[in-house]
């Protein structure tokens, strides 16, 4: 990274605070982010247009001078993936805005697409990898201190319960979260759009942080209570495990320890015949208390044991008796979980009944000592609420404290939500928020820039009356890296769809419906069934239109499928520009605000197994006098 183009943040807090990787100054943001919205005001068009409309708009003449195998070749598998792996021609951003050769890649009088080589080089150089914003991962978690982040004894593999993508999604956003937690002495997290819950539990139960996940939809609260109750049962079987394998292991170090004692013993007898007594005398000697004495396997086998961070300090002096071998209570409890061993200074013999008065003392004081663990680390809390930016998360969370705000693929205006939540908001002091389902952000065409709109969110932009449309933010969360690996498009799909439209449009006269129809390709066995079970969702009346002349309309259309794949490829490339744009329009409305100690992009997943792999991270000023541990 060039250190003119970004500007790092040391922290003036104790020594152990490591200073966090550059960040992308305001200006080189605001660079990126005009040269990107320039090269996009003139390719735009390929993805504002509705792959419905494919046939009865004409796209395909309208918009590309080359035949749809020329398309096709240049965008392979193998040639999109040496694409994506060789550097692009380096020059200065603002050169490349103001005087981007769009010449070599449209025609000046047609304006159609002439050269797809040139165009897909293009896309490329205006796409998130080559931007030169995007911290790196592996220095964030090393600033944070995350390698050594978990506040577990125990390692939750969570392939066990959870697919691929989200596994991996899981573990690295949980480390980079826990990492800024930890930097800023945070134990609480808020996590918006928290779905199953997923993210939430691991955070909890794997770092010990106290998780509340706030979901719009009371089914997946319900699912995510129910989810996390069956990953507790998952994750005590992982320690008690886990444990048993530690115990093993102190056992035998404590068995080394006592025979080499003997030997040192045997020694000083040769050496000091007078010392043999008090030498015998110290590896006998074991105090034995009533008021500690416990069953060790019943430590082991409660499946209700509270697993917090609270420890209890035994009285000086006070050990355990275990067995024969005399090993000390110290290698028993430091693999026990934290508050297993909870001191009951009641005397063993006494018998007698309780009286109510104290029955009831004693039921208030369970109640109490519950409670104040329920408030301890290690918890997550599932709460059902439509989260907007105007929202008041204290009359959610009824114990808002200074926290991280996290969202792992927030869909539509949550992400921008989030942001503006954080930024207003003086008790969140970190975020964390991977976006997703840009094509549900909301826009205005008329140029309101007062309006709160999911996008833009940037002044510049604002001031700039910046429109992409629905179909241009449908673009960018396509997966190139996918498709570069061999993953199909959709093609007959939409091939269906857009054949269905020139019949609602030609036969039906009918040209704009608010009607959907659904998932009905999938359902259907023909293109025939397929348009039969569509004009039914439409609400048109089939029997006007015969199988004959349906199958005509196919027999039309389908010599030119595959201009309809060339197209939809075409914006499979511009589709991480537009991606850029919006992530870049997040992250400079994140430098505009005056109160931010660090703000950036961090690549957190790995495109192919999580195509929204950006996270905008974000932390204020105010936090950094704190302690990094918590």
């Amino acid at each position: 990274m060039s250190r003119t183009a970004h500007e790092t943040f040391k922290p003036a807090a104790a020594k152990a605070v490591q200073p966090l990787p550059l960040q992308p100054s305001a200006d080189a943001v605001r660079t990126c982010l005009r040269a990107v919205a320039q090269f996009l005001r003139r390719v735009l068009p390929l993805c504002q247009a509705h792959t419905v409309e494919f046939f009865t708009h004409g796209l395909w003449e309208k918009m590309v001078a080359l035949p749809p195998e020329t398309v096709l070749e240049a965008l392979s598998g193998e040639r999109l993936q040496r694409l994506l792996e060789e550097p692009p021609a380096q020059r200065p951003l603002e050169e490349a805005a103001e005087g981007c050769d769009f010449s070599s890649i449209f025609c000046e009088h047609s304006q159609k697409l002439i050269n797809v080589q040139a165009f897909a080089l293009a896309a490329k150089y205006y796409s998130m990898p080559h931007l030169e914003v995007c911290s790196f991962l592996e220095e964030m978690l090393e600033a944070l201190n995350s390698q050594r982040s978990s506040r577990s004894d125990v390692e939750m593999k969570t392939d066990d319960f959870m697919n691929n993508k989200k596994s991996h999604e899981v573990q690295l956003m949980s480390a980079l979260v826990d990492g800024i937690a930890r930097y800023n002495g945070l134990n609480q997290v808020i996590d918006l759009g928290s779905g199953k819950g997923y993210l939430s539990s691991f955070l909890s139960m794997q770092y010990n942080l106290k998780v509340y996940g706030i979901d719009s939809s009371n089914t997946n609260t319900h699912g995510a209570n129910e989810r996390n109750r069956k990953l507790k049962k998952h994750w005590r079987a992982y320690q008690s495990q886990a444990r048993a394998n530690v115990r093993g292991q102190v056992l035998e170090k404590e068995k080394e320890r006592l025979e080499q004692d003997k030997e040192k013993c045997k020694a000083n007898i040769s050496e000091k015949p007078l010392s043999t007594n008090n030498c015998l005398q110290s590896q006998a000697e074991v105090a034995t208390p009533e008021s500690i004495l416990f069953e060790i396997s019943d430590v082991f086998t409660d499946p209700d044991t509270s697993i917090t961070s609270k420890q209890y300090v035994l009285p000086s002096g006070a050990q355990l008796q275990l067995n024969e071998n005399n090993i000390s209570e110290n290698a028993f409890l430091n693999i026990l979980p934290a508050d297993a061993v909870e001191m009951d200074y009641s005397p063993k013999n006494n018998c007698r009944e309780l009286c109510e008065e104290e029955k009831e003392q004693r039921k208030m004081a369970s109640l109490k000592a519950k409670a104040s663990r329920s408030k301890e680390a290690n918890m997550f809390s599932p709460l059902t609420s439509y989260i907007t930016a105007e929202t008041e998360l204290s009359d959610i969370v009824a114990d808002l404290e200074d926290c991280v705000m996290v969202g792992l693929h927030t869909c539509g205006d949550l992400g921008p939500s989030t942001l503006r939540i954080f930024t207003s908001k003086p008790e969140i002091k970190a975020v964390c928020s991977v976006g997703c389902c840009y094509h549900l952000l909301s826009e205005t065409e008329t140029g309101d820039i007062q309006g709160t709109w999911g996008f833009p969110m940037c002044q510049y932009l604002k001031e700039e009356a910046w429109f992409c449309g629905r179909n241009a933010r449908m673009a960018a969360c396509l997966a190139l890296e996918r498709v570069a690996v061999g993953q199909v498009l959709p093609t007959e799909s939409l091939f269906y769809r857009a054949v269905l439209q020139v019949i609602v449009e030609e036969f039906y006269g009918v040209s704009r419906s608010d009607r959907n129809i659904g998932k009905v390709f999938s359902k259907s066995s023909s293109f025939l069934d397929y348009i039969r079970k569509s004009l039914r969702k439409l609400e048109l009346d089939e029997s006007k239109i015969s199988d004959s002349l349906i199958m005509e309309y196919f027999g039309k259309y389908k010599h030119r499928m595959k201009e309809l794949e060339a197209f939809n490829m075409l914006k499979v490339v511009l589709g991480p520009c537009i991606e850029a744009l919006i992530l870049l329009d997040r992250l400079c409305y994140l430098k505009e605000q005056n109160n931010l100690a660090w703000s950036g992009l961090v690549k957190l997943f790995d495109p192919i197994k999580s195509p929204r792999c950006y996270a905008v991270v974000a932390m204020k000023k105010q936090t950094f006098h704190m302690h990094p541990n918590c």
